[in-house]
């Protein structure tokens, strides 16, 4: 019973990780596919290519999810699976309404939730919590943001005397770059929270000794990762691709840039930061940099309120689905 429970975790974790691929490729994609750059297809198969490679990058992010939220002995099978859960639950609901929402925070907030169901409010590591996962939550959209209308008013300022025509000829090219290193820096944050979840798991079942994330949990989160990048988000591209403001090839280079700064040095301090939240509010900053009316706020509202609304729901869906399944 305890060894199907661990097989059935590791498959829900990889099917997480499959719909955190085509629910959050958006991410990297939507800005180079909205402006033309790439087809669909081609920023699609781009973007799976380099969200593999990023995951082997590191396991910082992995530690912090698997070791960092809640204590170790608190966690069984039932805990993650229900996490697990939750997460899925919530991705598939805002990416039906094409809503970008953060697939790392519903995680998150389905571990605290299962593992509160399960020991009590002991269990969780509130300093790391707050440290590593509430703080940045709120700092590092901030940060996305500043850096975005930054980046882009420099350019402005550059390309002032330039030809708007030669100006996206030169950024067209520029952001095939740019978006390959958003691409890249997603792999690498995200793809580690469920190599932590799984390593997790198998230290819960003594298959591991000490929590060190083996290389065929990196190579199997890879791959489905990658896969689930290349099928794809159509409704969440579309949303951030042109609804929040009208992208040019100078405004996708500009804000992938600035996401992928962001992003990847998150990576390095071992900060699991939601890489949906980073390229919107870089998107936001871009915008800003032309006017605050080139923003369609009423577009951001609605991603402020998944945000808001991400970790307190998976906690009590997680933490429901804790006390009706026989987990």
């Amino acid at each position: 019973m305890i060894l199907t429970l661990l097989v059935l975790v590791i498959l829900t974790a990889l099917a997480f990780e499959y719909i955190n691929g085509f629910h959050d490729s958006a991410n990297a994609i939507a800005t180079v596919v909205s402006t033309k750059v790439l087809s669909a297809r081609a920023a699609i198969l781009y973007a799976g290519i380099l969200n593999i490679a990023g995951a082997f990058l590191g396991t910082h992010v992995a530690t912090t999810v698997g070791k960092g939220i809640i204590e170790t002995d608190g966690v069984t099978q039932g805990v993650i699976l229900c996490a697990l859960l939750s997460a899925i639950i919530w991705n598939l609901i805002t990416w039906y309404y094409g809503i970008p929402s953060s697939s790392s925070h519903a995680l998150i907030g389905g571990l605290i939730g299962a593992g509160i169901a399960k020991a009590g409010y002991d269990v969780v590591k509130f300093e790391g919590v707050v440290r590593k996962v509430l703080l940045p939550m709120i700092t590092s959209p901030l940060i996305g943001f500043l850096i975005g209308f930054f980046f882009m008013v420099a350019i402005m300022w550059l390309c002032a005397k330039a030809k708007p025509t030669v100006v996206n000829r030169y950024f067209k090219k520029l952001q095939l770059v740019s978006s390959g290193i958003m691409a890249l820096s997603h792999g690498t944050n995200d793809a580690q929270k469920t190599m932590g979840i799984i390593t997790l798991a198998l230290v819960s079942f003594h298959a591991l000794p000490t929590f060190e994330v083996p290389f065929y949990v990196i190579l199997g989160c890879a791959l489905t990762m990658g896969l689930g990048t290349m099928a794809g988000g159509w409704r969440i591209i579309r949303t951030m691709g042109n609804k929040m403001i009208k992208l040019k090839p100078v405004h996708g280079f500009a804000a992938e840039t600035s996401a992928a700064v962001v992003i990847l040095g998150a990576s390095h301090f071992g900060i699991p930061i939601s890489t949906t939240h980073i390229i919107s509010t870089s998107i936001m900053g871009v915008g800003s940099a032309k006017g605050v009316h080139a923003v369609k706020w009423g577009i951001v509202g609605n991603i402020v309120i998944a945000w808001i609304l991400t970790i307190p729901t998976c906690m009590f869906i997680a933490a429901l689905l804790y006390r009706l399944l026989p987990v």
